[in-house]
């Protein structure tokens, strides 16, 4: 922790030193020093949120490694106990009692394969572990897992009422025909992630169960976000910066005020402020490292600097007074027609999950290199659901 407050506030230091460069010029052309000395405070910029980022992602795999051992977690409860322990002795060499082998397997029995079955807390830890490290999960409506369906509809209302008229007392009113509703259906779509081990490794390392939750959570994680940012919907989630009319269209886009290679005060003031008022309290923005280097530099028109970079744990950093979210996975392509960030209250994006994260441990596919693997499934889906929450950047 202590590092990582000392690399948000020397990223706060130079802010300050790249904003008294920008005043000191105030638009004026730089000398050529100038100009080396602005390029080089760019890079250190860049390179402390990579640092920072990679120091947040560290801290959150300690704390998923440094959990108890699964018998300790389970102290006081024998059953449980035992059978966490048998599970840890699963992933270890493939029996829980490291001598036997089962020629017919089958779930009722512990003994033939059922420690296979991950305890129910290990499944939940992974799903934490992925909460944790994937902020759009954290922000998002995620939705009871689906149990007796294989999706999800709901009612959504496609056009409004407008039959009201002003008459006298006895004028009779025109019966409204406009009013429609539509649906929209979630259907998890099953993901898949594996990881190959040498035994050698798993029999050494002290607690293989958090080996293993990191690993997978990380590897989910990114794919996660990388469909809540850019996914196309046909096999997966829908991402918020793809233009659809299951999600957000076009309309929502605006890039009024912008240039071809850059976001401007006015342009995103106006992406801001296309939303309607309800909406604005719980709105949030969702930048790329390039776009949060590029909103650093931004001013108002009374020359005051749009952006309060966070030097508290746990604070976000701010932009015209929203959080911003940084995302490795958000559009960070400053050309032409480009989405380059978004605003919006995030729990107008819907997650509907069918299934939580299932293990499974194949020993022999392998053997011949000394090797098991780890396979990890999830069902999910996920999209936008209300456009009027949102307004996409967009360059002009």
């Amino acid at each position: 922790m202590a590092k990582l407050f000392e690399l948000q506030q020397e990223r706060a230091t130079l802010t300050e030193s790249i904003r008294a460069m920008m005043d000191k010029y105030d638009g004026a052309e730089m000398t050529a020093e100038d100009k080396g000395s602005m390029a080089k405070m760019d890079t250190d910029f860049t390179a402390l949120n990579d640092r920072i980022s990679t120091e947040q992602a560290q801290l959150e795999r300690e704390r998923l490694a440094g959990e108890k051992p699964a018998a300790e977690l389970a102290k006081g409860d024998p059953k449980t106990t035992e059978r966490r322990a048998a599970f840890s002795a699963v992933l270890r060499s493939g029996n829980p009692n490291d001598v036997h082998v089962f020629a017919a397997l089958q779930q009722d029995n512990p003994t033939q394969a059922g420690y296979l079955l991950a305890p129910e807390e290990f499944r939940n830890e992974v799903i934490k572990g992925i909460d944790d490290l994937t902020f759009m999960r954290q922000k998002a409506n995620v939705l009871p897992p689906l149990k007796n369906a294989q999706s999800l509809g709901y009612p959504v209302r496609t056009a409004r009422m407008s039959s009201f008229a002003w008459g006298t007392e006895l004028t009779a009113p025109t019966m409204d025909s406009t009013l429609a509703f539509g649906k929209r259906e979630f259907k998890p779509r099953p993901g898949v992630s594996g990881i190959l081990v040498s035994k050698t490794l798993i029999r050494n390392v002290a607690n293989i169960d958090a080996l293993i939750r990191s690993e997978i959570a990380f590897e989910v994680a990114a794919a996660l976000e990388t469909a809540y940012m850019t996914g196309d919907g046909s096999n997966g989630p829908l991402g918020l910066f793809v233009a659809s009319a299951d999600g957000i269209p076009t309309t929502c886009d605006v890039s009024t005020g912008n240039t071809a290679t850059e976001m401007k005060t006015d342009g995103l003031m106006t992406a801001m402020y296309s939303l309607h008022s309800q909406y604005q309290a719980g709105a949030e923005w969702i930048f790329s490292r390039a776009g949060v280097l590029q909103i650093a530099k931004l001013k108002n028109s009374d020359g005051q600097y749009l952006w309060q970079p966070s030097v508290v744990l746990g604070t976000p950093d701010m932009f015209l007074g929203k959080p911003v979210n940084m995302s490795e996975y958000a559009p960070s392509t400053f050309t032409t027609g480009q989405y380059v960030g978004l605003y919006g209250n995030l729990k107008n994006y819907w997650i509907c999950d069918a299934m939580g994260i299932e293990i499974q441990v194949l020993n022999e596919l392998a053997a011949l290199t000394n090797q098991t693997y780890y396979i990890a499934r999830i069902e999910t889906d996920g999209a936008p659901v209300l456009p009027a929450a949102f307004a996409r950047v967009k360059l002009g």
